[in-house]
């Protein structure tokens, strides 16, 4: 009697352990699932973000090339518009105003093309980087003054009344005579590089300087 009574304890604890662990096994089950389920998920995002990221930088690709050339090893596009500042002048009042109207309608040409998109894809930021570059001369702060070329040309357009728009930020660079976009002809390196790069996520606009 004491024999049954204990194989009866013994199968019945057996069963409530087997029990037990058959529901962690299910718990640990349905998690690896739901785990799976959001990194799929999450990945599918990623594939969808890129797609639409690639939509975006071939429509700038195409942008009106009458003002510019796209280098797609560098992923730049050239201002085929040719500014001849003065030596060691960076102002815009040395610019003659047939150019000045060539870049103020490069400038509009970005707008539009940012315009143009923003009404597809609503939520794309962008970061627009002008960068200037100089010609190799016997001037001492060419970096500084092709930075000073650029910020003009940003200043320039912002008095012509071009703005982006709140979703795009404007960068400012200057690469001086360094840099592995240049011409063989050094006096056609008095030019302006633009890069235009789509991204997602909210740019602090309250950051942005002169």
């Amino acid at each position: 009697m004491k024999k049954s009574k204990k194989e009866s304890f013994f199968w019945t604890s057996y069963s409530d352990l087997m029990t037990s662990l058959f529901f962690v096994m299910l718990v640990l089950f349905v998690l690896v699932v739901a785990l799976l389920h959001k990194k799929i998920e999450e990945q599918q995002g990623t594939i969808e973000e890129y797609e639409t990221l690639e939509k975006i930088r071939e429509s700038f690709d195409n942008i009106d090339s009458t003002y510019f050339t796209y280098n797609p090893e560098y992923k730049k596009h050239i201002l085929n518009i040719k500014v001849h500042f003065p030596k060691g002048k960076y102002e815009m009042q040395y610019v003659d105003d047939d150019t000045k109207m060539r870049l103020r309608n490069a400038g509009m040409a970005i707008k539009n093309q940012i315009d143009k998109i923003t009404k597809t894809y609503s939520d794309t930021q962008y970061l627009l980087i002008i960068e200037g570059q100089a010609s190799r001369d016997n001037f001492a702060a060419n970096y500084e003054l092709s930075y000073q070329r650029a910020l003009e040309l940003k200043r320039f357009w912002e008095r012509s009344g071009i703005d982006f728009g709140k979703n795009c930020e404007v960068l400012i660079a200057g690469s001086g005579t360094g840099g592995n976009m240049r011409e063989v002809h050094e006096e056609l390196n008095q030019r302006f590089l633009i890069h235009i790069i789509p991204k997602t996520g909210k740019i602090d606009l309250n950051k942005k300087g002169e």
